[in-house]
């Protein structure tokens, strides 16, 4: 096996170094991009942890040695296990917090959805083009979390929480994605799964038993940074804290907050997301600036919703078009005003005769049904324009941290529009 140390602070002595020693694991194809050829994972060896004096941390190093995953199908690459590693934490935080079956769809280190096992409404079960009453709760979870932004999430990386079932590999199999990470499968579910992309599916089993060290260390542009990994974990309990005139925050919107913030966690910062009814349906990833963060997700919402508008549910199409083709086409009709010449062209190739445009006018007087959204963000509000730009999107609970000079102020902003505010007082910022 090839091993190699590297000479790290322990972090609890600040003249003192320890070595950390890894053990080759396996090859990948490539690092981020093709012609970086060289790319590989290896585990913590226990030697890393032979000099340790506290306790709790040498029993942990047992686990924290072990593989987190095993590869059951494809032959992993760099981003896949980045989306990987991040989306099982994800899930098993939501599943430890609401005890519910949890699913993320991943692209690019990023959740483009998560969300929870819950039943889908007939609009729904419409809109996402499934029998809402096959659904098992763990493909109701992986359904509503692939169609938060089913256009991310084209390619995306999937975790689930739970042992995948047949019906579950059922929805997975007719999705383009790269490839899937849970804690088991069926043995019909693996058949299935193991088909995918002509064999070639990514297959990861986490490991329940595996425990990630307390400290985590990476190397940018050759130096080492070390750091507590962030195991705050996110609970009902911190939404307690209401700030607002408004004190009612009901159960529902609780849940969603606790998935939010948690989806919020391992997204890249800045990020905010939207969420209703157990699922994630706007996230905004990657923004210098927050309000940057808040309109993008709520793009994302606005379109999520304006897909359960009749027009949009009713559009009729050639026979025999491919599923993500009429998705793709549907999208495109709720802003067929922003079309050039060429792609309105190439977009009525889909239709016998022309639809009916889905007028300004029709899209707002929908859009004033979408109520009681549940935005959290993974810092404070530094302005009101966020609440400003909120109220736009039917958001009526608010989950932050709080802890901003203008609190007060951005507090008062969410009263003038009846909101709900929590502050539960915990950045989760992620890169």
């Amino acid at each position: 096996n090839q091993r190699f140390t590297v000479e790290n602070s322990d972090m609890s002595q600040e003249n003192s170094s320890t070595s950390r020693v890894y053990k080759f694991v396996r090859k990948l194809k490539y690092g981020c991009n093709p012609h970086q050829k060289f790319a590989a994972i290896y585990t913590l060896e226990p030697e890393t942890w032979k000099d340790e004096k506290d306790a709790d941390i040498l029993s942990d190093s047992k686990k924290a040695s072990q593989m987190p995953f095993k590869v059951l199908n494809g032959n992993p690459g760099y981003i896949n296990l980045l989306d990987a590693l991040n989306a099982w934490q994800l899930v098993l935080e939501l599943k430890e917090a609401l005890d519910l079956p949890a699913a993320a769809s991943f692209k690019h280190v990023s959740p483009a959805g998560a969300a929870v096992g819950r039943p889908l409404d007939e609009t729904l079960a419409e809109v996402y083009d499934v029998d809402a009453k096959a659904l098992t709760p763990l493909a109701a979870a992986y359904i509503r979390a692939r169609h938060a932004d089913p256009k991310s999430s084209f390619g995306d990386f999937v975790a689930l929480s739970d042992k995948v079932d047949e019906q579950t590999a059922k929805i997975l199999k007719r999705e383009v994605s790269d490839g899937i990470i849970a804690p088991g499968y069926d043995e019909k579910a693996l058949e299935i799964l193991k088909s995918k992309k002509s064999g070639k599916y990514l297959v990861l089993e986490g490991n329940m038993d595996y425990k990630p060290p307390r400290n985590e260390y990476r190397e940018v542009y050759g130096l080492c940074f070390a750091q507590k990994r962030n195991d705050k974990v996110v609970t009902k309990k911190m939404f307690e804290n209401v700030v607002s005139k408004n004190k009612t925050f009901p159960e529902s919107a609780v849940i969603d907050g606790v998935l939010a913030t948690i989806c919020a966690k391992y997204t890249q910062s800045n990020s905010v997301g939207f969420a209703q009814g157990g699922q994630m349906v706007g996230v905004g990833a990657g923004q210098q600036s927050r309000v940057d963060c808040v309109k993008l997700a709520g793009s994302k919402l606005r379109i999520w919703y304006l897909r359960q508008h009749p027009k949009v549910r009713g559009l009729k199409f050639k026979k025999g078009l491919p599923r993500v083709i009429r998705l793709n086409a549907r999208l495109s009709y709720i802003d067929e005003a922003d079309m050039t010449e060429p792609e309105r062209k190439a977009w009525l190739q889909n239709f016998d005769t022309p639809p009916e445009s889905l007028t300004q006018k029709e899209k707002d007087e929908f859009l004033k049904g979408l109520s009681g959204v549940t935005l959290a963000s993974d810092a404070f509000f530094p302005f009101r324009d966020n609440i400003d730009v909120a109220s736009k999107y039917g958001v009526k609970y608010i989950a932050q941290p709080g802890g901003s000079t203008r609190d007060k102020t951005v507090t008062a902003a969410a009263d003038e529009y009846g909101m709900v505010m929590v502050h539960h007082g915990v950045r989760v910022f992620h890169h």
